[in-house]
């Protein structure tokens, strides 16, 4: 077509060699160039003269772009090459025209064409998604390919600095030492040729004397008389043995050591140096990384928050030197914004501290270079700080009969323990939902227990007069007892109270041995805290324990009308309050102690100096003591009234 458009000469294809001259029209219907020899014949061929025919010229071949249609096929049989292929042949895969379907192809199977070519068109459309979604995948393959390109060029970049600037410190510290050890080599050796100096000047001062001397001797004895030698008398000899005696009195060895040795040790550090560093193919995604906190956000309270940065591919990362970030934001206090501070501590782990100057909902942002970790921003509810000047009268009452301890589920719900022998289980609006134990000495039965804990799943109860501890779960299932009366280790005298440190350790006040006992989580002693000693380290029938922010052990000793600190290495810290006979205690997240008064009917407030700030009374013999972790309401075993009373800050 192009040759016919720039005018070029066409064969025709009715002529085998083109021996009748170019071609001087194109048969449309046809799809043929024609000579003039051949368009003749097409033209006074009653089968062929109505075909449409376009001459070549150049008006010709703007008409051929419009009109040309596509080529319509013909069967190639003689006796119906005018019949068109309409149809197809499946069994021969052949187009056939309609004569051939009576004949040749008979009992074959046969389409029309048409429908046979909207099942390819449906084929070749299938193909045509397919082939786009492929694309698409691999486009987006291509993409990532480039992405990680990008990051791999980041990521060399950022080692890179690291590098330079660890190496940097390195030279800059191996700089300054070698300036600090050859200022030192200088002073050692400025005092050492300072004192054999003076050394020196002292041996020629005592030279020249006895030169002198030796001199003066000499000269009476060559040039005076016997008369002259006896008038000088002894003078020169005096003189002189005086200075032979001075030379005595002093040390003629140097006084100094000539050696001034260096010690590097370059082989131990060229060995370090040889292997310093390692380079990993993994990177930092703050989207995997994770943060946790276990306080409650407080206002003027640190709130703690820890980071874990992650690899991409959700692995802890191990190295530190990332610009992490925390913001507490206001949603309500006109935006105020409090920014952390931050803590690296190099192994890929962070703390970031904030303390909120405002109470309400707030905006928690962190970001590790720029970008937002797992779960940020995160909403947070800040609180007040409790008031317990506003305590007097419970907001609720729960009746149980004689409630001697009480402890709270993260859940809400309420355990009281209670001289039935058994302990109650509360839901928060007081309805009663479960029964664990009964009196007896079986495993899981209790006989007048008095202190319960509860850790995750798991429910630990100081079962008082079968003097022993068991271990629970939640659903009353038997775990494990300490069980055994007496005085030795691992043994018990009334065990009052129990609770469970940070790091699983199990605290009891064994009451009538007047002892503290803290045992490992596999069941060892790890520590006694002996309260018949004398001093500061003395205290009688401990009932209470509880634990401070700090991890410190406070216990209520009931004997003493004190309240004693020490750590869980059972070291003496201080002594506070003079509670009337305290049976329970519990200590606030902020370090405000509650503390139960057998002897006064009430319970007293410490603030973390243990200055009393606040008491209420009207109680009927108050035990044991609990704070809810959710909103740190108080809860009192009311014991002598039958009822745990519920107090709201």
């Amino acid at each position: 077509m192009s040759k016919m458009v720039n005018n070029s000469d066409v064969a025709c294809d009715h002529c085998i060699d083109g021996d009748n001259g170019p071609a001087v029209v194109f048969c449309c219907t046809c799809h043929q160039f024609l000579c003039k020899l051949a368009y003749e014949y097409h033209r006074t061929d009653r089968h062929l003269s109505k075909h449409n025919t376009v001459g070549l010229d150049q008006e010709g071949a703007r008409q051929l772009h419009t009109t040309m249609k596509p080529r319509e096929h013909y069967c190639s049989q003689p006796s119906h090459e005018d019949n068109k292929l309409n149809f197809y042949c499946e069994t021969c895969s052949l187009l056939v025209c309609l004569h051939c379907t009576t004949v040749t192809h008979k009992s074959h199977t046969v389409k029309e064409v048409s429908t046979v070519a909207k099942t390819h068109q449906m084929e070749i459309t299938e193909a045509l998604e397919d082939a786009k979604r492929v694309v698409t995948k691999l486009t987006g393959a291509m993409d990532e390919n480039n992405r990680m390109i990008e990051q791999v060029d980041i990521s060399k970049q950022i080692a890179f600095v690291a590098i330079t600037k660890a190496f940097k410190i390195f030279q800059q510290t191996l700089e300054e030492r070698k300036k600090t050890l050859l200022s030192e080599l200088e002073a050692i050796s400025l005092s050492k040729t300072t004192a054999l100096t003076l050394q020196k000047e002292q041996f020629e001062k005592m030279v020249g004397d006895i030169g002198h001397y030796a001199d003066m001797a000499s000269q009476i004895l060559q040039t005076h008389t016997d008369h002259e030698i006896v008038a000088l008398g002894g003078l020169i000899p005096t003189e002189l043995q005086a200075t032979l005696k001075r030379v005595q009195t002093i040390s003629l060895t140097t006084n100094q050591h000539s050696n001034i040795t260096v010690s590097v040790q370059t082989d131990d550090i060229v060995q370090q140096l040889s292997t310093l560093g390692n380079l990993f193919e993994f990177y930092l995604s703050p989207s995997s990384s994770t943060w946790m906190s276990t306080s409650l956000a407080k206002v003027g309270t640190r709130y703690n928050v820890k980071i874990q940065s992650k690899t991409s591919e959700g692995a802890e990362y191990p190295h530190g030197g990332v610009e992490v970030k925390g913001v507490m934001r206001s949603t309500t206090h006109n935006g105020a914004v409090v920014h952390g501070e931050v803590e690296d501590h190099r192994d890929g782990t962070y703390t970031i501290t904030l303390t909120p100057q405002t109470a309400g909902p707030h905006q928690l942002l962190i970001t590790m270079d720029g970008q937002h970790v797992q779960n940020s921003p995160n909403d947070l509810d800040v609180r007040p700080k409790h008031d317990y000047h506003t305590l007097f009268n419970a907001h609720q009452v729960i009746n149980c009969n004689r409630p001697s301890c009480v402890a709270i589920h993260d859940n809400g719900d309420i355990y009281v323990g209670s001289d039935d022998h058994c302990i109650y289980v509360f839901n928060q609006t007081g309805q009663l939902k479960n029964t664990i134990g009964s009196k007896g000495s079986g495993y899981g039965q209790f006989f007048n227990l008095s202190g319960i804990s509860i850790k995750g799943d798991e429910l630990y109860v100081a079962d008082t007069y079968n003097h022993r501890v068991q271990k629970l779960t939640l659903s009353d299932k038997f775990l494990h007892k300490f069980d055994q009366k007496g005085s030795g280790q691992r043994q018990f005298n009334t065990p009052w109270s129990v609770i469970i440190d940070s790091n699983n350790k199990l605290i009891v006040s064994d009451c009538n041995n007047h002892r503290i006992q803290i045992f490992n989580e596999d069941g060892g002693l790890f520590l006694t805290i002996d309260g018949k000693g004398l001093g500061n380290h003395s205290f009688e029938y401990p009932w209470g324990l509880a634990l401070d922010p700090q991890g410190n052990i406070h216990v209520a000793a009931h004997g003493s009308n004190t309240i004693k600190v020490f750590t869980r290495e059972g070291v003496y810290v201080r002594m506070y309050g003079d509670p009337n006979h305290p049976i329970g205690i519990a200590i606030d997240d902020e370090g405000y102690s509650l503390v139960s008064e057998g002897g006064g009917n009430c319970f007293s407030i410490y603030d973390p100096e243990g200055n009393k700030i606040h008491t209420v009374g009207n109680l009927e013999n108050p035990y044991g003591t609990a704070l809810d972790p959710s909103d740190g309401s108080v809860f009192i075993a009311n014991y002598g009234a039958n009822t745990v009373l519920k107090y709201c800050v």
